[in-house]
């Protein structure tokens, strides 16, 4: 490792000035369309499972799959996403988006279409756009990096990534209002596919990357992704962080796809479960929308993470009891409220406190890794949620109350993760934005590798790096 140069040689050395470019919002508006129609997409169907099934003619298990297949489709793609994402940055990732939304959305409404509704071809067509949403879901922190500096990476992050949550709500509230009998089906699925294919067609014009760096972190070669997947998967920070996302993402992935059900039982219509879905996520917009650009300033990133966290379990907890009160809808909307609440406002915050801790490595990589995760157990909680369901002849009959005890138990399970970050002896330290502000990483602290120039893997070096980000900052202006 070189020895690092004089304090006298640094201070006379040009210090580097990075600036934003305003162009970085036009692609971040094309994520945020992005991930909003394809969770609506995701979301069809869920929220009017019985209407679909008659429509179909299947069972409302079959229904579930629509979702199910969806998720399991993201965890096929997601080597793949994690590799163009790595190699090419966020614009191919967005590229392929878009061409498998026209073509799954246009194949699902012809099989809906077709000799009166195709189930097969509509799930085929469902399973191909759940290919393209890891795509544009896993894109937000790597855009962020690409495009924003530590001043606006948060609320950046937090605006493409709640993006899909927003579709959801869409698709949760759209879906009962313009299919409220089987036979409206079709047109519901051609309105969706309509709107998918405008919102997709900008995505081939954005710009691919700015013309300089916005902030010293940006301008630092990053560690080769097979070292640095390697050396993510042995960090305990990492699974101190993936368990707990996984897990809250999956679950809500299973609300969000069974809600009509869990509430049916009691008396609610498919009309209040749309509401309550959508207070579920607007909710939790808003809450985000406030504290996003408030961790942006202030950067307590793990000080958030240990009083939401908390917050999340309990409105889990709340969910058990909820559906069964004695004063109808009502408790279910504030349990709604509150899940939203936390969640939302949590999801950013890990994100991007997860590209701090385990920065030089790509953003993509730690957050692929964690939305996979998150959809697997999301697929598979549906599925035991569905088999956990009470039987026609419990009361009431079809009740989801032994599913969501499981949720709460699983949640508060994994509660312990995350609230233990930092303590018994580990220091985590926030090395991306200890760069933005000037502080050098030694090799110690780090513990990471960078490749040069495709040579062989070397130890990091905090000058190597240092001289690299002065000598880009230098050249940008």
């Amino acid at each position: 490792m070189a020895p690092k140069p004089p304090d006298s040689a640094l201070s006379s050395t040009p210090q580097p000035q990075f600036r934003v470019y305003k162009r970085r919002f036009w692609g971040l508006a094309q994520l945020v369309l992005l991930n909003i129609v394809v969770s609506w997409d995701w979301l069809t169907f869920s929220s009017i499972s019985t209407t679909t099934a008659e429509y179909f003619q299947v069972s409302e298990s079959a229904i579930n799959w629509l979702s199910t297949g969806y998720l399991f489709a993201f965890c096929v793609a997601s080597p793949f996403v994690i590799w163009v994402l790595n190699k090419g940055g966020p614009k191919p990732a967005i590229i392929t988006t878009a061409s498998l939304l026209l073509i799954g959305n246009w194949l699902r409404y012809a099989g809906t279409k077709a000799n009166g509704g195709i189930f097969g071809l509509t799930m085929f067509a469902q399973i191909l756009i759940g290919l393209a949403q890891p795509f544009c879901l896993c894109a937000p922190t790597r855009y962020s990096d690409l495009w924003f500096s530590d001043k606006g990476r948060t609320s950046a992050t937090a605006v493409a990534s709640l993006a899909n949550p927003l579709g959801a709500a869409i698709g949760q509230l759209v879906g009962s209002e313009w299919a409220t009998k089987p036979s409206d089906i079709p047109n519901m699925v051609l309105y969706i596919s309509i709107i998918s294919s405008v919102a997709a067609i900008p995505s081939f014009f954005i710009p691919a990357a700015p013309p300089t760096p916005p902030s010293a972190s940006s301008a630092i070669p990053r560690t080769p992704l097979r070292l640095a997947t390697r050396q993510l998967l042995g960090t305990l920070e990492f699974w101190l962080i993936l368990v707990p996302f996984a897990v809250y993402v999956g679950f809500f992935n299973s609300v969000s796809s069974l809600l009509n059900q869990m509430l049916s039982p009691y008396g609610a219509s498919e009309t209040d479960a749309g509401i309550a879905g959508a207070i579920l996520i607007v909710v939790g917009l808003v809450t985000a929308a406030i504290m996003s650009p408030i961790t942006d300033k202030y950067k307590h990133y793990l000080g958030s993470i240990r009083v939401l966290v908390p917050i999340v379990v309990a409105s889990y907890i709340g969910l058990i009891f909820a559906p069964s009160s004695p004063a109808g809808i009502g408790p279910s909307y504030v349990v709604m409220a509150l899940m939203g609440a936390s969640s939302f406002a949590l999801l950013p915050i890990v994100l991007e406190y997860l590209v701090e801790i385990t920065y030089p490595f790509s953003p993509e990589i730690g957050s692929t890794i964690c939305w996979t995760g998150g959809q697997l157990l999301g697929a598979c909680f549906i599925l035991i949620q569905d088999a956990l369901k009470a039987s026609r002849d419990a009361d009431p009959p079809l009740n989801m109350r032994n599913a969501l005890i499981f949720a709460a138990v699983i949640c508060a399970v994994a509660a312990p993760f995350p609230l233990s970050l930092g303590l018994f002896g580990r220091v985590v330290t926030r090395r991306r934005l200890e760069i933005d502000r000037g502080v050098e990483l030694s090799a110690a602290d780090a513990g990471l590798q960078v490749n040069s120039n495709d040579g062989p893997e070397e130890e990091f070096a905090p000058d190597k790096a240092s001289a690299a980000y002065r000598e880009s900052g230098l050249k940008s202006v």
